[in-house]
């Protein structure tokens, strides 16, 4: 029986993906380094410690991960204040819908909790989460399954009670891992080969999932 669906936040919930895309590899190349689509797309989701790790072996140790990293964040704030935040379609109507129907609602995201408080306040959605899990919170961030281990412990339900929604290989990685059972809403990728064995559904907008819940109670009834 499903009680309790976590979203992830950028890419899934808000169209965040794309800014993360552009801004990344402008505040790189700012400081001298040439980031590529590619370069992003593999660090999204992915832990603090590992995305560093990650980008530093790439460019080599001058990269200063700290610095472009915040000059990131201060371009894409400067943006979104300036032109808000576009939601995902279909965000509405099923976080409606699971408010109806009383399932339990959290997000867990990487980014830090002043700016997901921030972002969802813009979309005007805070109200219709139980909890509000980031990264800073857990030991290991994601592709670990450390984040969604702690909204489930918040929400008081088990993994397998959980549907997980993410939209990169790295939440769906994470998720699965806690036990959840993982949707994929594709953004800025499909899934691969790999990623579709350890799926329970992809669908193409956050509504679709409305009919998924629905047939599955009609299978507990």
């Amino acid at each position: 029986m499903i009680k309790a669906v976590i979203f992830d936040m950028d890419g899934l919930m808000i169209d965040t993906e794309k800014l993360l895309m552009r801004f990344w590899i402008e505040s790189a190349k700012s400081f001298g380094f040439e980031m590529t689509k590619e370069d992003v797309l593999s660090i999204r989701s992915l832990a603090g410690k590992l995305t560093e790790a990650k980008l530093k072996k790439r460019f080599g140790k001058t990269f200063d991960y700290q610095k472009v990293r915040a000059k990131r964040i201060d371009l894409m704030n400067e943006y979104i204040l300036k032109n808000g935040i576009e939601k995902k379609k279909g965000l509405d109507e099923l976080l409606l819908y699971l408010k109806d129907n009383g399932y339990k609602t959290a997000v867990a995201t990487a980014t830090d909790f002043k700016r997901a408080s921030m972002y969802l306040d813009i979309i005007n959605v805070t109200n219709y989460f139980n909890k509000i899990i980031c990264a800073s919170m857990v030991k290991n961030g994601k592709p670990k399954p450390d984040i969604y281990l702690k909204a489930c412990e918040e929400l008081n339900v088990l993994p397998c009670e959980a549907i997980a929604l993410e939209d990169s290989p790295n939440g769906i990685i994470s998720a699965h891992s806690a036990g959840c059972k993982a949707v994929m809403v594709p953004d800025l990728s499909e899934p691969d080969k790999e990623l579709k064995k350890i799926l329970f559904k992809r669908i193409d907008s956050l509504d679709m999932l409305i009919d998924i819940l629905e047939n599955t109670k009609k299978l507990i009834i």
